[in-house]
């Protein structure tokens, strides 16, 4: 699917398999994003605040990807806690 979406004043066609509205959401977070970047007064170019904005958000990604991982470890570790509970439990009754 192909989507209009505009980033700091420019038009994009951008070809996606997301739906529509992830699209625009997504163009959103990054015109928002470099909007933010520009805003601090420290950067006046719009292509070294592109730069600096992917890699404000490339971090964001490696956060929510090590939660993720630390998450799931978690998980697993609890299921590893549970299963001889639930194997009593259903043993016993």
């Amino acid at each position: 699917t192909s989507v209009k979406v505009t980033i700091l004043d420019e038009e994009y066609m951008i070809r996606s398999d997301t739906s529509p509205e992830n699209t625009r959401a997504v163009a959103d977070y990054v015109d928002q994003a470099i909007r933010r970047v520009m805003s601090s007064g420290t950067v006046v170019e719009t292509q070294r605040a592109a730069i600096l904005t992917a890699l404000q958000i490339a971090g964001e990604l490696f956060q929510a990807r090590e939660s993720t991982d630390e998450l799931t470890a978690s998980l697993r570790a609890l299921g590893e806690e549970i299963r001889p509970l639930i194997a009593d439990a259903t043993y016993a009754g």
